[in-house]
């Protein structure tokens, strides 16, 4: 195991956490806040540690697979422990584990929150709203996919990290360098986030509020600044926000492939298909908000695609507490969540990718039981679906409902009715944020134990970061030399 690489890069990663602290710093600085010094003593223990990592001689060796998902897993999880510091220093949250799972949730873009009310984020200081909404961005393309940007890493490790890290069945460079293909990517995804803070800025948001939804809605995570979430902004301004959360929710690559004028493999069938679910899933909850006469037909049509929007995307904003909805609706929503954004994007879930190819895995299937003799390959916009790819997929799902199951039955040792465990579970696992009952848009997850917590903390990073770059620390034969 190359332990040098290991620590230099962890190292590197607490460097820039360190960096990444400052915005909020400057926010203190404005609005003449005491999380000041939180910041500050956070910026220290950060460059302090990281130092220390990157001290001593640098062994080059080779990178391999292993390293590579080893450095993801406990980069995201050093960064989310460094990174609860601000909220517990600064006494916004109190309990330590309350701080490191609203990092944890910011960070792998869920936006479940404990915070009780609220009044009670309203009340949290500026400076201490800015970091939690950026923690969204930070994580919303990637930690190492901001660092093979700017640090010169051998090519071997980046795509290591890359796979690791990047959501979906499989990984593709833009180019053939893996650095260029992450300079790439963040592109995009800034140029996508500052279209989205000029549209609000038109609209009228302030500043302060643009830039913190621009945060949530560009990672997906769903943090506002509002106790309502979006529900006391313009109709304009939920609109924009419903555009951008599906924006935000397909392949990075369309956008390159667009830009380079290939519209045929731009829009290819996730993308299609994505869009046929957000479509069919909008008209059915249209449809049974008049019929039970529960909205007119207009809050149907304002409020439906917002909601299908943010819980596909996983991002998790509300204009209206969908737990009160019919059955049916809450059914459809609750499902939407399994189902996901499309592989490549900031989104979660089990992504959109997945469940085209298990369909036509199934379909597969069952021709070849009625005409053995045929020779049939999967394929997906007219490219052979390798084996690799259909076994780590079969894989994934496996761990997934493994995982899924063991987590709810673990919460559900406290007591609570069964759907507030099943949707808080499904929330975290998918990175949505909130879920109905308890845990619904106008509750939190305060009320639950800190062991529970520890379990939402995983589910989340699992989620994530798919899965096996977590089940990889658990596994003994990752520590043998």
């Amino acid at each position: 195991m190359n332990v040098s690489a290991i620590k230099r890069t962890l190292g590197s990663m607490l460097i820039f956490e360190a960096i990444f602290f400052l915005l909020p710093l400057v926010t203190a600085v404005i609005y003449w806040e005491r999380a000041f010094f939180a910041f500050l003593i956070s910026i220290a223990i950060c460059l302090a540690v990281g130092g220390l990592c990157l001290i001593g001689k640098r062994r080059d060796g080779e990178v391999y697979a292993k390293e590579g998902f080893i450095i993801v897993s406990l980069g995201w999880i050093i960064m989310s422990l460094f990174g609860a510091l601000p909220f517990w220093l600064s006494g916004s949250i109190p309990s330590y584990i309350d701080a490191l799972f609203e990092t944890v949730s910011g960070f792998t873009t869920t936006g479940a929150t404990i915070m009780p009310s609220g009044a009670a984020i309203e009340a949290l200081p500026k400076s201490v709203l800015m970091w939690r909404s950026f923690t969204h961005w930070i994580g919303g393309m990637g930690v190492l996919v901001f660092l093979m940007a700017f640090l010169p890493l051998s090519g071997a490790k980046n795509m290591h990290m890359m796979k690791a890290e990047s959501p979906g069945p499989q990984v593709s460079k833009l180019v053939p360098k893996v650095r260029q293909t992450a300079k790439i990517l963040y592109l995009i995804y800034s140029a996508l986030t500052l279209l989205q803070l000029i549209l609000m800025l038109c609209g009228g948001m302030p500043l302060f509020d643009a830039i913190t939804t621009a945060f949530g809605t560009a990672g997906t995570g769903g943090f506002s600044v509002k106790g309502d979430s979006m529900a006391g902004y313009s109709v304009y301004l939920q609109i924009v926000v419903t555009v951008f959360m599906l924006l935000f929710s397909i392949n990075f690559n369309s956008y390159y492939l667009l830009g380079r004028g290939r519209w045929k493999e731009a829009l290819n069938t996730e993308v299609k298909v994505f869009f046929c679910i957000v479509f069919g899933a909008i008209a059915l909850i249209v449809a049974n908000l008049c019929i039970t006469e529960q909205y007119t037909l207009w809050e149907a049509l304002l409020h439906a695609p917002f909601a299908v929007a943010s819980i596909i995307s996983t991002t998790g904003f509300a204009t209206e507490d969908f737990n009160l909805w019919p059955s049916f609706s809450k059914g459809i929503l609750v499902m939407l969540m399994f189902v996901g954004a499309c592989a490549g994007s900031t989104g979660g879930g089990i992504k959109v990718s997945r469940w085209v190819m298990l369909s036509k895995g199934a379909t597969h299937e069952v021709r070849r039981i009625l005409h053995p003799k045929q020779v049939k390959k999967i394929t997906m916009d007219k490219k052979v679906v390798e084996h690799e790819v259909v076994r780590s997929m079969n894989a994934y799902v496996i761990a997934y409902v493994l995982i899924f199951v063991i987590s709810w039955l673990l919460v559900s040792l406290e007591g609570y009715d069964m759907t507030t465990n099943f949707t808080a579970v499904s929330a975290t696992i998918n990175n949505v944020g909130p879920g109905l009952e308890l845990v619904c848009p106008t509750g939190s997850f305060a009320f639950f134990s800190d062991w529970s917590k520890l379990v939402f903390i995983f589910d989340m990073l699992a989620g994530r970061l798919e899965i096996f770059p977590m089940l990889i620390l658990f596994t003994p034969s990752t520590w043998r030399k």
